[in-house]
């Protein structure tokens, strides 16, 4: 959900500045390059330090900016980098929270983010248009006539608004073409940076099914020993095929101590380039493609960013150096060296050297034991499968639409044996093993860049062209779970690059009525997604995979007063499921303000006129996504 609402009103933003593109009243400032240095926007002139840096990788998209640290105090005065105009604001319980867009004689566009308070007339005006349209979440478009600034002058005060974890300033410069800039390279004395990335592990994946890394097929991690700057495994690995390599590593500044993003990577095989990633703009458009240069399931399953140093078929980032290959690298007769380097913005670098020799296929290795009989995933286009061992050399069958193959272990060691299936050739309904039957529920192969739409008994799918960066085999299954249907479509592990749209059929009776909703499930967590229901069936759209339950919310929200008095109006609201859809606060029947954080579900009033007293019948109505309503009422004397 909150990802949602950020990327919602990033999307708007990004289409207001490209509509004013369009209009010659915007032109008024000559964008003719100009010799004017940008001034710091906090304590300029004084050593200041971030807690993030532009292009940084985060779980959903790049980090645009630079995040400035404010030793977690709300109210510091924020000041513009350049002369120019105020173009833009919004205001929003998430993403930004309250935001200043300036734009300046060069061109660029400068954006002030999560703060608590604006400053002056356009505070004024903000306030004004939020009661005339009887809503807290505004975006608003000025004139370049409407609010002039000038360099240095205050616009606004720190704060921790929208999707903020803490207090600080989310800094922005943006080009005419509206993709952010690295501020960093705006020379900013106040920043002071000597300390090189630090790299925490490497892991190298197999990238088709004849690959091998220590004999094994799939993904393993290594930690590395260091020597001031260089990084390296002090011995060499044994490799097979086609691999790729992925860092976890990070960036650290002078005054912070907070993990920072790496600008530029590159790697070299016996010294020659193969893979170059510069990430020096972010585009608005694609930020969310981020999925594509991370390894997305060590993301999913355990929180970590493992950047990819190969580019993956459908990874659509134009961050990587033209003429320079796609970081894959092929070992068959002769050991290869390996050397990364790692830079940020300053110039310092890092450096991890490996060594890759050639390893001849064998039988046998060491497997790490698993829980349970068989355990099985789906890498690509080849699905591995892991059984114990009952006897020596035996086989699974295989079953596919009743024809049954008999295949032998590709591997085997530590009583486990592996069998990879290329899924190009067949695509197994299920297997027989000496200790059970195991069924894998792929329903469908669907390709990217095509329109499909996936039918059965109880669920239709729709994938669009570019719901998809890669092959699909879709994980299809129906179950019952804790008196609930759980519809499983996709895995979690796996990327969407655009939304899908389900339709789920042949449901239980009792639940369809206008309360009930879709929810992603995952453990113990429920996240709206909604649906609406259309002749008995209902509809929606995800856009992310994995398990997905109807779940009906008949609870209204919750009030908690703080106090209400003739000065001021403080609630705390929750919802126990589907989330809070939208509030109102009325005196003697008038519109209040109430500017809502999402984080601590606080309602704050704010008056259009500070010197009238909150004075008579004070009444606010809570509603949450499936229509439960609660009001809470209190004459103010």
């Amino acid at each position: 959900m909150r990802l949602n609402n950020f990327l919602l009103t990033l999307c708007l933003l990004v289409s207001l500045f490209a509509q004013a593109q369009l209009s010659p009243e915007k032109k008024i400032l000559s964008t003719n390059s100009i010799d004017e240095s940008y001034l710091f926007p906090i304590n300029p002139g004084k050593q200041n330090s971030l807690t993030g840096t532009m292009g940084e990788l985060r779980n959903t998209h790049f980090h645009a900016g630079i995040d400035i640290r404010t030793n977690n105090s709300i109210g510091m005065p924020v000041r513009a980098t350049q002369r120019g105009y105020v173009s833009y604001a919004s205001i929003s319980a998430y993403g930004y929270g309250n935001a200043l867009f300036l734009t300046h004689p060069d061109g660029n566009m400068s954006v002030y983010a999560h703060l608590d308070q604006f400053k002056g007339k356009v505070a004024d005006y903000i306030l004004k248009k939020q009661y005339e349209q009887k809503s807290f979440e505004i975006n608003l478009e000025f004139s370049s006539e409407q609010f002039p600034i000038s360099q240095g002058d205050t616009i606004g005060f720190v704060g921790n608004t929208g999707g903020s974890a803490g207090p600080h300033l989310h800094f922005e410069i943006r080009d005419s073409s509206n993709e952010a800039l690295n501020p960093l390279k705006f020379n900013f004395d106040e920043i002071k940076d000597d300390l090189p990335p630090v790299v925490q592990k490497i892991a190298l994946k197999t990238l088709n099914i004849n690959s091998r890394i220590n004999g094994k097929y799939g993904r393993v991690e290594y930690f590395l020993l260091r020597n001031g700057n260089d990084y390296f495994l002090p011995m060499p690995i044994h490799v097979k095929g086609k691999i790729g390599i992925e860092t976890l590593a990070f960036d650290r500044m002078n005054f912070s101590g907070f993990r920072c993003g790496i600008n530029q990577i590159e790697m070299l095989t016996d010294s020659e380039k193969i893979f170059s990633q510069k990430i020096d703009k972010v585009n608005f458009f694609e930020t969310s493609d981020i999925v594509a240069l991370m390894n997305y399931q060590t993301l999913k399953t355990r929180g970590l960013r493992f950047n990819k140093l190969y580019i993956d078929n459908g990874n659509p980032l134009r961050y990587y150096e033209s003429g320079v290959d796609s970081g894959e690298i092929t070992i068959t007769d002769k050991p290869s060296n390996i050397q990364i380097n790692l830079r940020d913005t300053y110039g310092n670098e890092s450096h991890v050297k490996l060594k890759l020799i050639p390893e001849k296929s064998r039988r046998s290795t060491a497997l790490t034991p698993i829980a349970k009989p068989f355990d099985y995933e789906i890498d690509g286009n080849v699905l591995s499968l892991q059984v114990r061992m009952c006897a020596a050399k035996s086989k699974i069958v295989i079953y596919e639409k009743g024809t049954a193959v008999a295949v032998d272990p590709t591997y085997e060691g530590n009583g486990l044996q592996v069998f990879l299936i290329n899924l190009k050739k067949i695509i197994p309904d299920s297997a027989q093993a000496c200790n059970g039957m195991i069924h894998f529920n792929i329903a469908d192969e669907i390709s990217p860049k095509t329109e499909h739409t996936f039918y059965s008994d109880w669920a239709d799918i729709r994938f669009h062209k570019n719901s998809l960066y890669d092959t699909l085999y879709l994980h299809f299954v129906k179950e019952e779970k804790n008196g609930s249907e759980v519809f499983s479509i996709g895995r979690t592990t796996e990327p969407l690059n655009d939304t899908i749209e389900v339709t789920f059929k042949q449901l239980k009776q009792d639940i369809n009525n206008s309360k009930t909703a879709v929810y992603h499930t995952e453990g113990k967590v429920n996240e709206y997604v909604g649906g609406h229901w259309e002749d008995g069936k209902m509809k929606f759209t995800t856009t992310e995979l994995g398990d997905f339950v109807l779940l009906k919310d008949s609870i209204p929200p919750s009030i908690y007063r703080i106090y209400c008095n003739s000065l001021n109006a403080r609630f705390r609201i929750r919802d126990n499921l589907s989330g809070i859809e939208k509030y109102e606060a009325t005196i003697n029947g008038e519109w209040l303000l109430m500017k809502y954080d999402y984080k601590t579900g606080i309602l704050q009033s704010e008056r259009i006129d500070k010197t009238k007293p909150l004075k008579g019948d004070f009444e606010l109505k809570v509603t949450d996504r499936s229509g439960n309503e609660n009001s809470y009422k209190q004459k103010i004397l």
